[in-house]
């Protein structure tokens, strides 16, 4: 068993949080923090430290948040710490070869979905919305592509048929923390039967863009549904009800046939809200209107039945009408 490591953590958001919780935790020492600058945040826009900084300074860390790595005092700075290795998890910044080649056991990475496929920032977004039977984390060694190095640990959670975005990564975050902690207690047998990834079987995982949230109801059903699912709950899908825009948080697909243009309400009873699409209806169990929260179906009918009629269509919008 590899005796305690002196390790530089380098991350941001929640699901970075909770492995830097995991370290703290551990025989391992944790000599410093690398997260993002505070950013504006909110209804308030209030600066707002990174989940990953407010768990570092709750244990006293020491906290960098460069704006580049590329900076030679900063670089001279991650040197005098003389960490044995980085562990780097949804940092947002590029480590330069200058950074990777500095620990010993080099910088290593979790990264949230069965590498070579879904190389990229979304990468639990994407699975779901492609409809894979499976994701996973995988531990591995940063080289100086995107998401490219030698695999160190792989594993692998199968998918529900009613998996979110938000869902999987909570089964993730909880997935992950072990598996880097087993990485790290044997990290000489770890590198030394790393796993090379196959190019030819990779694929990217794009930035979630505003422009993929409004719903083209032209599309098949159960595309919409995917991407419903796999957007929430970090960027909501949505479609104009007259002016109203109004979000989708929970919908599935049925192949039932319609006759009704795309984007009509085909039905509605205190369970479900049906909409016709280019192929099949989408089954909406939850949904929000503006000004208010999301809401199961009939709480909505409560409140808002008289805005919700079978007959009624949602307009196909893009962001630039909004």
């Amino acid at each position: 068993m590899t005796p305690s490591l002196r390790l530089v953590f380098a991350g941001t958001p929640d699901f970075a949080a909770r492995h830097l919780t995991a370290l703290l935790a551990s025989r391992h020492e944790v000599v410093a923090v690398l997260t993002q600058p505070d950013r504006r945040a909110g209804r308030g826009k209030k600066c707002q430290a990174s989940p990953v900084k407010q768990v570092a300074l709750s244990h006293h860390i020491h906290t960098m948040q460069p704006e580049t790595l590329r900076d030679g005092t900063v670089q001279q700075a991650l040197r005098d710490l003389q960490a044995d290795a980085f562990i780097v998890v949804a940092y947002g910044l590029i480590l330069p070869k200058a950074v990777l080649d500095m620990p010993r056991f080099g910088c290593i990475n979790v990264h949230a979905s069965l590498l070579p496929r879904w190389r990229g920032a979304a990468p639990i977004q994407r699975a779901i919305q492609a409809g894979d039977s499976a994701s996973g984390i995988t531990i591995m060694r940063m080289d100086a592509g995107l998401d490219t190095g030698p695999m160190l640990a792989v594993t692998t959670v199968a998918l529900h048929p009613t998996e979110t975005g938000g869902s999987l990564h909570d089964r993730l975050a909880q997935v992950g923390p072990p598996a880097l902690l087993n990485v790290l207690a044997n990290i000489d047998t770890a590198l030394s039967n790393a796993t090379p990834q196959n190019d030819a079987q990779a694929s990217y995982a794009a930035k979630i863009d505003k422009r993929e949230c409004p719903i083209n109801w032209q599309e098949d059903a159960a595309s919409i549904a995917r991407r419903i699912r796999a957007f929430n709950p970090s960027a909501t899908c949505f479609s104009l009800l007259d002016d109203a825009r109004v979000k989708f948080w929970v919908a599935t697909a049925c192949t039932e046939a319609s006759s009704a243009l795309p984007g009509t309400i085909t039905s509605i009873d205190r369970n479900r809200l049906v909409i016709a699409c280019g192929n099949g209806q989408l089954v909406v169990t939850s949904a929000q209107f503006p000004g208010g929260r999301a809401m199961d179906i009939a709480a909505l009918i409560n409140g808002k039945g008289a805005h919700l009629k079978a007959g009624m269509q949602f307009k196909t919008s893009v962001i630039a009408d909004l």
